[in-house]
């Protein structure tokens, strides 16, 4: 099976040596559910000639918010109404998880309650998981198909399910604790409070939940129920 994944946002560049890049991550996070991967960056204009070149797709994180001004948004909207009316499915992740919501009549808004980093813990289908998360935008009103399958307190919107068409959550299971450090210290501070970002380096280390939510969205990719 093979699976797009259309990058639309760069690592920084600190930290790509390390870490590789979005479909790097990616590609490591589901390396045993023997996928074939094909990426795109969107972000640069790279786009696959249409819905039908792969068989799901993955739709990653971004420091850009969706709603901003920028010309490879449109036609990645389009891409993504095109694969939802074929019913090719998606997983989208944090930026993901919000253009596909707004592609598809949500709405997307910069939280005022502030930012989510670091471990967080969410109430999901199969009970708690502890995934990193990254953001300060949140999918405040989601579309009429999507049914709310994960929360906590800070986000209420975090997974969304559209049947068999997509799947999208708010975390990163992508991410591991080296990357989220590298954040906080190359993009958080300044941006983030410094009490919170201190508070999540010292929360690095515990045991997360990233292989369980892997297994979610192969399942999902596979048409199978997510959720086991």
């Amino acid at each position: 099976m093979k699976i797009g994944i259309l990058q639309t946002g760069l690592a920084p560049t600190e930290l790509v040596s390390e870490t590789g890049e979005y479909p790097d991550m990616f590609a490591k996070l589901l390396a045993d559910e023997g996928f074939e991967f094909d990426t795109y960056s969107v972000v640069q204009n790279q786009f696959p000639s249409g819905a039908d070149a792969a068989d799901g797709w993955l739709i990653t994180g971004s420091k850009h918010g969706v709603y901003e001004d920028h010309d490879w948004i449109p036609p990645l909207e389009d891409l993504i109404r095109d694969a939802y009316a074929r019913d090719i499915p998606m997983v989208g992740v944090c930026f993901g998880h919000q253009i596909i919501a707004q592609a598809l009549g949500g709405k997307v808004e910069k939280f005022a309650g502030g930012w989510a980093v670091g471990p967080t813990e969410y109430d999901m289908p199969e009970g708690k998981m502890r995934i990193h998360a990254w953001h300060q935008d949140q999918v405040v009103q989601t579309p009429p198909e999507a049914k709310v399958v994960g929360r906590n307190d800070f986000c209420e919107n975090a997974a969304l399910l559209y049947g068999h068409k997509a799947y999208t959550v708010q975390p990163h299971p992508e991410f591991g604790d080296i990357f989220v450090g590298g954040l906080i210290d190359t993009r958080g501070r300044g941006v983030v409070p410094d009490t919170q970002l201190d508070a999540a380096k010292q929360e690095l280390g515990q045991t997360l939940d990233s292989a369980r939510m892997a297994k979610q969205f192969a399942r999902f990719f596979r048409g199978e129920e997510p959720f086991s």
